[in-house]
């Protein structure tokens, strides 16, 4: 009998966790010099001088997904343990390459209490895929579920995982709601356009109004079950994302800022748009939903810089969350140009 081929979302949520995890650490990519010191000297470091409770748990619970996402994905072609084994390597050696390159960022030091939490971290989540992955992949409970209620395949595993970094990016405190796809902070270009309240709400309301359009369309795309229910949910899901970020990252000042006339406009007309556009056929939809990705992604990159948001991005120290930061600002930069290919790469099939 022909073995049942592996299941492909646990290597895609493992390579998407270990990208965004190489990133976040050497953000902001910057700086690159040799200090002229060793490199592995921070391995026989003693304790560092200032550690907190929140240090030591971060580093652990960043990588605990990273363990058990790629035990998942090895399960399936090793031998239980083996992949436990692996898994662990694999965030150990990662974890490891990631603090050696540090030395050569002047924003960054490297730690080998980190290197510790990394690896104890992977390996208490390979622990936890050993123990619970088969129910979540694999034909497990949660499999089985995604199998009733989305597109399957490899072009359902590849657009649930899209959805996924989608509601990562609402995490984003730098943007104004759903405002992906603006590659100018990473390129280091200046607006195009001088700020004007007027046009500004303008730029936003169709802006939000493409991406919730979008999105929602890309909702019933992937949903075999509640084709109504599922988008409804996800653009609500994402609005308390980014509400209780904001609340949480700016520790309650200005937590609401995202909350604009705009934004409100373009929720309401994106969401009219979609209900419209549930009486065309599935292709004309998925054309529809890369038309109105790309309208908002260029109305993105043209958009003013809004001073309101930048007058109140000052209350923000980043601190701890660096590496957060760099993780959201990556997906939220990108997330257009990944979901476009799949859009008009992948055929609608109902």
């Amino acid at each position: 009998m022909r073995a049942r081929p592996a299941a492909t979302l646990p290597l895609l949520l493992a390579g998407g966790w270990t990208l965004l995890a190489i990133y976040g650490s050497l953000y902001p990519l910057a700086g690159w010099h040799d200090k002229g010191g060793d490199p592995f000297a921070f391995l026989a470091a003693g304790w560092p001088r200032y550690v907190t409770g929140f240090d030591l748990a971060a580093n652990v619970l960043a990588y605990v997904p990273l363990g058990f996402l790629w035990a998942a994905a090895l399960t399936a072609r090793l031998p239980g343990w083996s992949a436990f084994a692996a898994a662990v390597g694999i965030g150990a050696a990662l974890s490891l390459g990631i603090e050696t390159a540090q030395n050569y960022l002047p924003s960054r030091v490297p730690s080998n209490l980190d290197l510790g939490c990394n690896a104890l971290g992977a390996a208490l989540g390979a622990a936890a895929c050993l123990r619970w992955g088969r129910h979540l992949f694999d034909g497990g409970r949660l499999h089985r579920w995604r199998q009733r209620r989305f597109l399957r395949g490899p072009t359902g595993d590849i657009g649930l995982l899209l959805v996924a970094l989608w509601l990562l990016t609402q995490l984003n405190p730098e943007t104004f709601l759903f405002g992906n796809g603006n590659l100018r902070g990473l390129i280091g270009l200046a607006a195009a356009l001088p700020f004007s309240a007027e046009n500004f709400i303008l730029f936003e309301t169709a802006t939000v109004a493409g991406q919730t359009l979008a999105i929602a369309l890309i909702g019933s795309r992937l949903a075999i079950s509640h084709p109504l229910l599922w988008p409804l949910a996800l653009v609500g899901l994402a609005v308390l994302v980014k509400s209780a970020a904001v609340l949480v990252l700016m520790q309650g000042a200005h937590g609401f800022a995202w909350a604009s006339p705009g934004s409100f406009a373009g929720l309401a007309l994106g969401l009219l748009l979609w209900s419209g556009a549930l009486q065309l056929g599935a292709a004309a939809r998925q054309a529809l939903a890369a038309l109105a990705m790309m309208l908002a992604t260029v109305l993105a990159n043209l958009m003013p810089d809004n001073p309101y948001l930048e007058d109140t991005l000052r209350v923000w120290q980043q601190g701890h969350f660096l590496n957060f930061n760099g993780l959201t600002r990556l997906a939220t930069a990108l997330w257009p140009y990944l979901a476009l290919p799949w859009l008009m790469l992948s055929r609608s099939r109902h």
